[in-house]
């Protein structure tokens, strides 16, 4: 999050001393603070007076006692970006106290989980405070951005005690008023509230407007705009002068809008012509400085005339205590465009070159590409946005990055490689893989047509980089079609497009060996090949530490890590991701970014060795690195980290929760999908007795036991037999005990000539368990002995402990043939939190059958008894024999019972 902070959108507006008091609409903000109320939302159309009533009460706040702090943040549309948002955010609290938000500075916000870690730290330091504090977000219609608008949420909801939350807005916030309303949490400030009544017109037309008027003029004006005050402001400003004010008051009615056009005009009209020309000028303009406004206007009189509008009460509102930067009124700006655009269409776009040009000098480059792209100047845009890429990607602010180069047109990019090839990879990210591919095609044609020139000149109207970015070009050209080509399983082009980048690459061009190397060995992956994998990832190490990217070096792990795992060794890649952790608390804060990835790894380890609270430990740890901690292609592995862990908690539903936010977040190009997410999905399915759910998802990825397999489709197909295993038990059909039987002797081969140990070990399990569920529990106990052998040094726990009732009656029966009683005790621990507490529990009349597991597992489930009864295609009465038998065998008289005492025994 770090990125400039504009100091003008921190600051409160000052209080007018001629302004029309309104002390109880002061008291209601008041009594809202003082009654402890979360949230006051002050909602109306432009020109009702909402930031003036908020700077108002707020100034009186210092005289309250004890003393209250006031953060005050003006939003606008750039704020949209959620990285400038929440760092305006901690910058507008920071004026209270420099110590707030320290640690969710650190953090990034692309995501709504990486939004909520951040905002979580802000709110932990404010709990901290040793004042109240008011926090005023003012023009929040501007936000339509949802990442920000669920910010704003998150902050509504977890606001500590010490903050009040003020939300100035033309439109009501997206929050949940309703709810906040009825347990009066919420204090409402609308048009009807800020009307000006007639006595209030009366004080503000002599007041401020420094006009006698008859009390019936005053009546008719305030009639006429119905208190708004904007109307009553243009009124004022046009009748200034004039020697007969009540034929004005008279000459016009109508609407808002008809009234704003009207009265507009008639202020400009009034106005001097250089004056007339200054306004309409500088209303491209967000923010007004002398020396901006000399820049657009080509005078040198700009600071005067900012001075003389304010004094004149011209809708001019500074931004800063020296007022060296002001900006017009909203409303009056609105005017003032439009007018604009009729009168000096044709001039627009060079006022907002030249502003743009001063943007550029004065080092400002968001703006400046503002009013390159306002002016339709694609071509100076483009200049732009390639100078300011590397700074926008230390930033991260990938969000505005991404809306610049969309907003230019193709023949515009097709003119910029460098942005092609950006664009190409934001698109990759994004998963717009036939936009990838255009954007890469546009590319080559670009550095085609340079010819041979590699001076940084420009050949053929091609804008070409400086000589370093066009030498490296052609080489992640080929990179990305290698990640293009593997998010399409083309394993082929993927090898023919890395190799070629590996021939492009200069010797010392370590990076891009290492980044062309890293393909080749996900190639092997795919293919099945894990040795060779590992073998490749070891010289991309080396490549990468000589480039010098230490960071790359430890986001390595994971890759190898995701090989070790299938070839059973869980030991390895445990110590590989310690090694990981210890290197990177050696490099300190300069590398940060795979750390948290490497503390995702180390829960998935943890928890398969058993060790779930460990395992959420090292979830929490990534959580609070935050989104920067992370490389992009491995955010979603902590939602399915996560997801395991509830699944072997029996959370099914937020098992599922977990894998949907995975999925939203998955990008493909950038490793093999050998575990897809929706595989994962029918895993929990097919725990949680939704065998329809699972069997259509096998249908609508066309998987059959017949099929060829490959390493690629393993996961897929094991995830397939563990359906068929679950579909046995339903229906007890000799047809479905052969397919299982026949594709999991095929899946142990494949994944012992692959030398895969953890892909074989997980295929016995299955094997024994399908054996059991025939009730061969001797031709059982041969996988399982051989799964127990292999998964014993790793320290296999899951595995088995997932598997519940089932497994523990094998486990039962290995105890009693003496397999490996140690290992085997262990397991039965992690199955049944109380096995160890005394003998094992022998098989017996009160055992669970087969069929009542599967009806007591859809009894923990929202299914009503009817629709249990259908998923088990038996009567209702049927079901109720059935919930008899296990409420009598556990001991209970009721459903939430029984469902409770499983999970207990760990049948569930």
């Amino acid at each position: 999050m770090v990125t400039p902070v504009l100091a003008t959108k921190l600051f409160v507006p000052p209080r007018r001393t001629d302004a029309v008091a309104r002390p109880h609409l002061i008291a209601r903000l008041q009594q809202a603070f003082d009654s402890g109320r979360t949230l006051t939302i002050v909602s109306a159309p432009a020109g009702c007076g909402k930031t003036t009533l908020v700077a108002d009460w707020v100034a009186t706040l210092e005289h309250n006692a004890p003393p209250v702090q006031v953060a005050w943040l003006s939003l606008d549309p750039g704020d949209n970006d959620p990285v400038r948002f929440l760092t305006h955010l901690v910058a507008a609290l920071q004026r209270i106290d420099a110590s707030i938000g320290s640690a969710a500075l650190t953090l990034p916000s692309h995501s709504p989980e990486a939004s909520e870690t951040a905002l979580t730290a802000l709110i932990n330091d404010v709990t901290q405070a040793t004042t109240r504090i008011v926090l005023v977000l003012d023009d929040f219609h501007y936000i339509d951005a949802l990442p920000v608008r669920r910010a704003l949420a998150f902050l509504v909801d977890h606001l500590p005690e010490r903050m009040h939350l003020v939300v100035a807005s033309r439109s009501d916030p997206p929050l949940p008023l309703a709810r906040l309303r009825a347990r009066g949490d919420l204090t409402e400030v609308r048009a009807a509230d800020l009307r000006f009544t007639s006595a209030e017109a009366s004080a503000f037309l002599s007041q401020v407007m420094h006009l006698q008027l008859e009390a019936s003029d005053v009546s008719a004006l305030e009639a006429r705009t119905e208190g708004w005050i904007a109307g009553l402001q243009l009124a004022g400003l046009s009748l200034q002068g004039r020697s007969d004010p009540t034929a004005f008051v008279q000459a016009f009615t109508g609407s808002h809008r008809f009234v704003i056009d009207y009265l507009a005009e008639e202020v400009l009209q009034r106005q001097a012509e250089s004056v007339r020309d200054f306004l309409l000028q500088t209303s491209i303009l967000d923010r007004l400085s002398g020396s901006l406004c000399d820049a657009v206007t080509g005078l040198t009189t700009g600071s005067a005339m900012l001075e003389e509008l304010e004094r004149n009460n011209l809708f001019v509102v500074p931004l800063d205590d020296r007022r060296e930067w002001f900006r017009y009124h909203h409303l009056f700006v609105d005017v003032l465009r439009a007018r604009m655009l009729r009168e000096g269409r044709q001039q627009a776009p060079a006022l907002h070159v030249l502003a743009s040009s001063w943007y550029e000098d004065h080092n400002l480059p968001e703006d400046a590409v503002h009013h390159a792209l306002a002016a339709a100047d694609v071509e100076r845009a483009a200049r732009l946005i390639e100078q300011a890429l590397p700074v926008l990607r230390r930033r991260r602010r990938d969000v505005t990055l991404l809306d610049w180069i969309r907003r230019l047109p193709r023949e515009t990019l097709a003119a910029h490689p460098v942005l092609s090839v950006h664009y190409a990879w934001s698109l990759l990210i994004a998963g717009d893989l036939p936009g990838v591919e255009l954007s890469l095609a546009d590319a080559e044609r670009a550095l085609r047509a340079t010819g041979t020139g590699n001076d940084g000149g420009t050949s053929q109207g091609v804008e070409v980089p400086d000589g370093e970015e066009l030498r490296t070009l052609p080489v992640m050209i080929e990179v990305y079609r290698a990640a293009l080509a593997q998010a399409h399983n083309d394993v082929s082009g993927q090898q023919q497009h890395a190799r070629r980048a590996l021939d492009l690459a200069e010797p010392d061009d370590h990076f891009a060996s290492a980044a062309a190397g890293g393909f080749l060995g996900l190639a092997a992956w795919a293919q099945g090949d894990l040795e060779a994998g590992l073998r490749a990832f070891g010289e991309v190490r080396t490549n990468l530490a000589l480039a010098g990217n230490a960071a790359d070096v430890l986001g390595t792990t994971v890759v190898l890590a995701d090989m070790m795992i299938p070839l059973g060794r869980l030991s390895e890649a445990q110590r590989a991701f310690e090694q990981a952790l210890r290197d990177a608390a050696a490099l300190g804060d300069a590398i940060t970014q795979p750390v948290a990835d490497l503390h995702v790894g180390l829960s998935g380890l943890h928890w398969q060795h058993g060790e779930l609270t460990v395992a959420t430990e090292h979830l929490r740890a990534a959580q609070a690195l935050g989104e920067r901690a992370s490389l992009p292609e491995n955010r979603y592995r902590w939602f399915t980290a996560k997801a395991r862990i509830h699944d072997s908690e029996g959370e099914f539903d937020a098992a599922l929760q977990s894998l949907a936010e995975a999925d939203r977040l998955y990008a493909r190009g950038f490793f093999p999908d050998v575990a897809p997410i929706a595989a994962l999905t029918a895993r929990v399915w097919i725990r949680q007795g939704r065998l329809r759910e699972a069997r259509s998802w096998a249908a609508s990825h066309g998987l059959t036991a017949t099929d060829a397999l490959t390493y690629r489709t393993e996961f897929e197909h094991v995830t397939l037999a563990r359906l068929l295993l679950a579909e046995y038990r339903q229906g007890q059909l000799p047809a479905t005990l052969h397919t299982a039987r026949t594709l999991l002797d095929r899946l142990l081969t494949a994944a012992q000539t692959g030398g895969r140990t953890g892909s074989a070990t997980e295929i016995l399990v299955l094997q024994a368990l399908l054996q059991g569920a025939a009730g061969r529990t001797d031709l059982a106990l041969v996988p399982l002995e051989r799964a127990l052998r292999q998964a014993e040094p790793d320290g296999y726990v899951r595995l088995f402990a997932d598997e519940g009732a089932p497994m523990d009656a094998l486990l039962r029966a290995a105890l009693h043939r003496g397999i490996r009683p140690e290992y085997v005790r262990r397991l039965r621990r992690a199955l049944l939190p109380h096995a160890g507490d005394g003998p094992a529990p022998e098989p017996g009349e009160n055992a669970l059958s087969e069929r009542e597991l599967h009806v007591l597992r859809l009894l923990g489930t929202e299914l009503s008894g009817p629709q249990i009864a259908g998923e088990l295609f038996v009567s209702v009465n049927t079901l109720r024999t059935h919930t008899r038998h296990i409420f009598g065998k556990l001991a209970v008289n009721s459903r939430v019972a029984a469902v409770r005492r499983a999970r207990e025994l760990g049948l569930l």
